[in-house]
């Protein structure tokens, strides 16, 4: 009986609310409800959000149907990766463009200076003729999602920033004791290991400090910091290249393809899927268009290998402008050898049919250069 005129008693005091004070209750509700779906709910799916080496074994996980592959006849479907879609895009004057500014930026973000020997080592082994895949997927996946390419040259510099570092330090004679990278002396080779050890680190270091330099606010600046980060440590770079030296020599029969997939989503994918994920975090791209973007990344990320795999098998050190035939020397995994050559081939294009797939729904002008960015991966030839 008490309880039921308590009720009564609240109802009779909403009743008697002057309409100002129910408004603004109302209003206060709404602007909560509105400030939680704008502000919180995106905060806490990034911090509940799997990391890099979860969503890394999803990746091959998902890929239950590759024993199926490795039994099927050749599939007449994968005999043509390339669409229509390429041929009304001018590629090569893209690649040529983008990557001039790439390198203008880079020239500029590392002038020579005290000390004077990094330094040097720094430009000889970043300016040095390379492809800028990485850059210029950065730029392209923000221009994809709206935004512009001055927005992300910062992060598409410090990408091929710790690209860099990590091929100064894979050519070291401690790891595969290279000689030759991007046609020219490995930086070792040049400048000694001790120079080529710091100039590595004073890379990596300098990257985190250029990518701060872009003009965005400072949640996005976060959220591409720990992305960048995350990428590279014991979730990313560092675990492939761990995984990639313990494997070295390890017989067929231990070995499967989860197990390479695993090494090259980790050491190569994921510097490629980073890449163009935060062009678009900069570029302002929503939760579910950054996942587009991260999930065919992922793919030509491990196109990347795949190819790198079969390149290595069939090409000449002069052809490659780098070693030939190293993995096989240091008895590497590769696709190759635990899928052979052919079944390697077709693989690549099932990787580029996969990666297209994910950039369904995009703006055909403006998914253009990723889809031709796809081709041109599957298609190198050093």
């Amino acid at each position: 009986m008490g309880q039921i005129t308590r009720e009564r008693s609240f109802l009779i005091r909403f009743d008697e609310m002057e309409p100002q004070i129910i408004f603004l209750y109302l209003s206060l509700l709404i602007l909560s409800i509105n400030f939680f779906f704008t502000n919180l709910k995106p905060r806490l799916a990034r911090l509940l959000q799997p990391s890099l080496e979860t969503r890394a074994t999803a990746a091959f996980l998902s890929r239950k149907e590759v024993a199926e592959f490795l039994d099927s006849p050749k599939d007449e479907e994968d005999e043509d990766t390339d669409s229509d879609d390429d041929l009304t895009f001018e590629f090569d004057p893209y690649m040529m463009s983008k990557a001039e500014s790439v390198n203008k930026a880079l020239e500029e973000a590392i002038p020579v200076g005290e000390p004077v020997k990094i330094h040097e080592a720094m430009r000889y082994a970043i300016l040095a003729a390379g492809k800028r895949v990485r850059p210029i997927l950065c730029l392209a996946s923000c221009e994809l999602v709206g935004g512009k390419e001055n927005a992300a040259m910062p992060a598409a510099c410090a990408v091929e920033m710790i690209h860099t570092m990590s091929l100064i330090k894979d050519d070291l004679p401690c790891m595969d004791n290279d000689d030759l990278r991007r046609g020219k002396p490995t930086t070792h080779k040049v400048y000694g290991e001790g120079v080529a050890i710091l100039s590595g680190g004073a890379l990596l270091s300098l990257a985190f400090e250029h990518m701060t330099t872009a003009e965005i606010s400072p949640e996005r600046m976060v959220w591409a910091v720990r992305e960048l980060a995350r990428s590279i440590g014991t979730k990313g770079l560092v675990a492939g290249q761990a995984m990639d030296i313990s494997s070295e020599g390890v017989d067929l029969s231990e070995a499967g393809l989860e197990h390479l997939e695993f090494i090259h989503v980790h050491k190569t994918a994921v510097l490629l899927e980073t890449a163009a994920v935060l062009g678009a975090i900069i570029g302002g791209g929503s939760d579910e268009q950054i996942e587009r973007v991260r999930k065919f990344a992922r793919c030509i990320g491990l196109l990347f290998q795949v190819v790198d795999d079969i390149l290595d098998e069939t090409k000449s050190s002069e052809e490659l402008g780098k070693t030939a035939g190293k993995d096989q020397l240091l008895g590497k995994l590769t696709y190759p050898k635990l899928m052979g050559l052919e079944k390697s081939k077709e693989f690549v294009k099932r990787l580029t049919r996969d990666a297209r797939q994910h950039l369904h729904g995009f703006s055909s002008e403006k998914v253009a250069p990723l889809v031709c960015l796809t081709t041109f991966i599957a298609n190198r030839n050093k």
